[in-house]
């Protein structure tokens, strides 16, 4: 079970629809999960730029390594589970 209390609280609405159902979140989480620090930086605001590093752990130890690291990956994975069967 992925433990999304490991990022800020505002940002675990857009991470879980992002990692679960294949939504593609605002541009902040865009560029944490194509793993683009400085665009991450940049796009951060007070709170998540404090937390990057807990963001670095979420990705690498909480979801699969096909969902992150680049905007390709990004895009793939959203591909995925558009298409995954729906779970009842």
């Amino acid at each position: 079970m992925t433990n999304y209390d490991k990022i800020p609280e505002h940002c675990r609405g857009g991470m879980r629809r992002y990692v679960e159902e294949g939504v593609i979140p605002g541009e902040f989480l865009q560029a944490v999960i194509c793993n683009d620090l400085v665009e991450s930086f940049g796009r951060a605001d007070d709170i998540n730029s404090d937390r990057l590093r807990d963001y670095a752990g979420f990705l690498y130890n909480e979801i699969p390594s096909l969902s992150w690291g680049s905007k390709e990956k990004m895009r793939a994975w959203a591909k995925m589970k558009e298409t995954e069967p729906i779970k009842l």
